[in-house]
C-alpha cells in the first residue's frame, strides 16, 4: 500500500514537473522570422547585407534564454560557466563569427530592436559585417536573447 502511495506521489510530481516545463516552453518565442525584415533593412542603410535566420543560433539563443529565466541571472556568461560560443558549438553551428545580445523587460520586438540600436555595442553586432544569420528568442518575463553569427570559415 504504501509502494503505491509514494508511486503515486512521484507520478504527481513528474507531471507537475512536464507542467511546468510545458508552460517555460509556451513562454518562449521565436521571433526572428518577425525581426527579419526590420534588421535587414537596418543593415541595408549601413551598407550591410541580409540576415538569415538560423535554426541553430535559434536554438542556442532560446537555450540561453531559458537557463537565464531558470537561474535568474542576466548575463552574457551561462549558469555553468558557458559562453556565447559554447552554447553555438553545442548546437552543431561550426562559426567564424559569433555575437549575442541580451535585453530584459522590453515588452515588444520594435522596443527591444530600437533599445539595441541605440547601444554601441548591440548596434555593434547587429551591423557586423561578419554576420549573416542569426537567432532571436522571447523568454519568460520579456527576456530577449538574438545570437549573430558566421558559419564555417
Amino acid at each position: 500500500m504504501a509502494t503505491r502511495f509514494a508511486g503515486r506521489i512521484v507520478a504527481a510530481l513528474m507531471l507537475a514537473g512536464l507542467m511546468l516545463a510545458g508552460q517555460a516552453q509556451a513562454q518562449m518565442a521565436d521571433m526572428g522570422g518577425s525581426a527579419q525584415g526590420w534588421l535587414s533593412q537596418v543593415r541595408a542603410q549601413d551598407g550591410r547585407g541580409a540576415l538569415a535566420v538560423s535554426a541553430p543560433l535559434t536554438r542556442a539563443a532560446a537555450a540561453h534564454a531559458d537557463d537565464l529565466a531558470g537561474s535568474g541571472r542576466f548575463s552574457h556568461e551561462g549558469s555553468n560557466g558557458s559562453s556565447v560560443g559554447q552554447r553555438v558549438r553545442k548546437q552543431g553551428y561550426g562559426f567564424c563569427f559569433v555575437a549575442e545580445n541580451i535585453a530584459k523587460g522590453q515588452g515588444s520586438l520594435q522596443e527591444v530592436l530600437e533599445g539595441w540600436m541605440a547601444s554601441p555595442g548591440h548596434r555593434r553586432n547587429i551591423l557586423a559585417e561578419q554576420a549573416v544569420e542569426f537567432g532571436l528568442v522571447r523568454g519568460p518575463d520579456n527576456l530577449w536573447v538574438m545570437v549573430l553569427g558566421r558559419p564555417g570559415c
